[in-house]
């Protein structure tokens, strides 16, 4: 199966528990997934299966929005709730928190305002220097960082760039401030939250976080596993009771012979149910025409259609200035993402088989 499907990662599972999940589900090895959540974070995990994985390289610079909240009061060696509490530092300008155990310190927490958590968001907003988290995947000599920081060593990992196109703190509640962003790939909201804690010197830590889009993809096309689980066991039923081509003659007609209308109508009215199924099924993918909706749709006719098959450039004079095009056979058979050459001709840069 060829597609796009939109999960709702729930909390406690790694991106990957989820494509191991789909994969299973569907019975395919080819499934992968278009950015990372962290085990702590849920919602957009947007996943492409079968020959649509070679999509997977036009998203790796995606724009993403996330909700959360922050817990002001200790920081955590994860930067986020998952991990330890930080007992010996807490914040550049404050000393330890006194009673560490108790995950926290009401009494810094009085000291926070709305206005003030508003007013430190902006120095988080634009092009800024972030450095990630010592448990993260940003790789040190080759090793990735949260390998080293389980076992107790040294992680140094160097500030880079990233861009947070929106902050914007919410709301106030006690400790916790609830807060909305849009932000470019490699953002770590976790360093975020750690970052303001330090700044503020009381610490603090990403208690909670829910992506609610990722590129084109947003929450409100997110399906639960169990959902889509629930929907491909329906599917399967149909076909399993619809596999066998023996079934009851209706009533009133022979056994030894019969009208070829009747199987005719038989046959028929089983393909079509199991058709229905499958169908019911795919209804949970992405359709293929909203996938990369900056690259225009172009429908091939049949010549033009086998010539890319083949990998051969050809003519697209309807869009000729654009750099990449999505190229259809049908309306919904993704047959390429082609490159513009020159002028109107174009070459397929990827070529999708048919299932």
């Amino acid at each position: 199966m060829n597609g796009v499907i939109i999960v709702d990662k729930p909390a406690g599972w790694t991106s990957h528990d989820v494509v191991n999940r789909m994969r299973r589900i569907l019975g395919q090895r080819s499934v992968g997934h278009l950015g990372t959540l962290d085990p702590l974070a849920t919602g957009v995990l947007p996943l492409v299966t079968g020959n649509l994985t070679r999509l997977a390289q036009f998203y790796t610079t995606s724009e993403k929005t996330y909700e959360g909240v922050i817990r002001f009061g200790f920081a955590t060696n994860t930067y986020d709730a998952d991990g330890e509490p930080l007992e010996g530092h807490v914040g550049r300008a404050a000393p330890a928190c006194p009673e560490p155990s108790r995950r926290g310190c009401p009494a810094l927490a009085t000291e926070l305002t709305l206005a003030t958590l508003q007013q430190l968001s902006i120095k988080f907003q634009g092009l800024i220097e972030q450095t990630p988290p010592p448990f993260s995947a940003k790789k040190i000599n080759g090793v990735p960082a949260y390998k080293l920081a389980r076992k107790q060593q040294e992680v140094i990992l160097k500030p880079v760039q990233v861009e947070i196109k929106e902050f914007a703190i919410l709301s106030l509640d006690a400790d916790r401030a609830h807060f909305r962003a849009r932000v470019a790939s490699g953002t770590y909201m976790r360093s975020v939250a750690h970052d303001m804690g330090q700044l503020l010197g009381c610490g603090a830590h990403l208690e909670s976080l829910r992506r609610t889009s990722v590129a084109e993809f947003n929450i409100a096309q997110a399906l639960t596993i169990e959902e889509i689980e629930d929907q491909n066991i329906e599917r399967q039923k149909v076909e399993i009771c619809h596999s066998d081509r023996s079934f009851a003659f209706p009533q009133g007609k022979g056994s030894e012979v019969e009208e070829p209308a009747v199987l005719r109508s038989a046959y028929k009215d089983r393909e079509s149910t199991i058709d229905a199924g499958a169908k019911s099924f795919e209804s949970l993918f992405i359709h293929p025409r909203q996938l990369l909706p900056q690259f225009p749709s172009v429908t091939a006719d049949e010549p033009t259609a086998a010539r890319i098959r083949n990998g051969r450039p050809v003519n697209l004079p309807e869009v000729s200035r654009a750099r990449h095009v999505k190229v259809f056979a049908g309306q919904a058979n993704l047959l390429a993402i082609a490159t513009r050459l020159a002028g109107t001709l174009f070459h397929p840069k990827i070529v999708f088989p048919s299932e």
